[in-house]
């Protein structure tokens, strides 16, 4: 069997690397406002923007149209990026597929600890899963990826413009949770924690089931363009990256200002036509964010700033684990119990001063291993021996 090394520094495409510690940040804020300091649930239920303090206001809304679901976009579409080059650097070794899909099943495992162990909003189960369903496909020609995308893209809209019952949370139900979450999760121990974190998955799962079009919609479309040759050679592309770059950021944020405008309306007057429009406004809002960070890292002189972000982004999945460890003990009665008890403001600098105290450990880890802790881990339990930490 040939033996396959890991990518050294030199020959990763720092755009990709950055793009993805970028969206990492994105990624961190949004759980961080919206889900670790308060109940994942009181977003459907309770009037947003409606903090006395204006700085308050000002940073949700940020967050809310700039960020939030479109981080998560990114982070998708580059695990896509990230299955076809490991796809191609097993090609190198017998039956790429069988090593795949066992890479695959060790971070279902990884994530499944995750979920249910540390934190019930975990990414990572669900990644593994829809990876473990496009394997198949990694394998057809690249017209096949990209119409596979299309369509699932299509299913997903569709979702959005007929009412199923996986999209739905009746509004009793979470007026009567919030009240026993805000308790249990300020005040609880561990195991109490648990179990409520527990009870609340099957609760959680709708939510997943809605966006799993897009996910594996995104994840093809990675694949497919490292495919292409897009990624790989941003140089010979320069124009239509560029391009998609301005109508990405200016199509994207003109639809989210139309679609937004009163966007909250009453519970059971939900306008399935135009939730869909927004569903497609943040793909396209996505695609111009990648766009736009891999033209400015290629393109001009703002890559050498922003390789500030190539080592956190190397580390992602260490970094994305430990936030959730460093968030839940924050938060969560087991640790300092500030659950529901912050504002705002002071929770976008928590997250700030964390995400910056992460790249600073990135880069000093990664001058000495060649790999964060978590994805060693993975990567021995991938191949069932324990790989080469320390760098040449």
């Amino acid at each position: 069997m040939h033996k396959l090394q890991a990518l050294e520094p030199k020959k990763r495409i720092n755009s990709i690397d950055i793009l993805r510690g970028m969206a990492l940040f994105g990624v961190l804020i949004v759980n961080l406002i919206f889900q670790f300091r308060i109940s994942i649930f009181e977003q459907f239920v309770v009037e947003p923007f409606a903090s006395p303090w204006w700085i308050d206001r000002v940073i949700e809304r940020l967050v809310y149209y700039g960020l939030e679901s479109k981080a998560v976009l990114v982070f998708s579409f580059l695990f896509g990026v990230g299955l076809a080059v490991q796809y191609e650097r097993f090609q190198k070794m017998d039956s790429p597929l069988y090593w795949l899909r066992r890479r695959m099943l060790v971070l279902l495992v990884l994530g499944l600890l995750h979920l249910l162990l540390i934190w019930n909003g975990d990414i990572l189960a669900e990644y593994a899963l829809a990876a473990l369903l496009l394997l198949p496909l990694l394998a057809a020609p690249g017209w096949v990826l990209a119409l596979s995308s299309l369509c699932l893209f299509a299913i997903y809209i569709v979702i959005s413009i007929i009412p199923l019952p996986i999209a739905a949370y009746e509004k009793a139900w979470i007026m009567q949770h919030l009240p026993i979450a805000n308790a249990v999760y300020a005040t609880g121990s561990y195991g109490q924690i648990l179990q409520l974190s527990l009870s609340e998955i099957p609760s959680l799962l709708p939510l997943h089931l809605y966006i799993f079009p897009r996910t594996l919609a995104l994840m093809l479309l990675g694949a497919y363009l490292w495919r292409s040759g897009f990624l790989q050679h941003p140089a010979a592309h320069r124009s239509l990256l560029i391009n998609l770059a301005r109508t990405g950021l200016v199509l994207g944020a003109s639809l989210m200002i139309v679609t937004t405008t009163e966007a909250y309306d009453d519970w059971d007057a939900i306008n399935p036509l135009r939730t869909a429009i927004q569903n497609i406004t943040v793909v396209i809002l996505a695609g111009g964010y990648a766009a736009a960070v891999i033209a400015l890292v290629e393109f001009t002189r703002a890559g050498a700033w922003l390789h500030v972000f190539a080592p956190i982004g190397r580390m992602a999945f260490t970094n994305y684990i430990m936030q959730s460890v460093i968030f839940t003990f924050i938060f969560y009665g087991y640790g300092l119990g500030q659950f529901g008890q912050l504002g705002i403001t002071p929770v976008f600098l928590l997250g700030v001063l964390v995400y910056g105290l992460q790249g600073a450990f990135s880069a000093w880890w990664l001058r000495y291993f060649r790999f964060g802790p978590l994805e060693w881990l993975w990567r021995t339990l991938t191949y069932g021996k324990l790989q080469s930490m320390k760098r040449n």
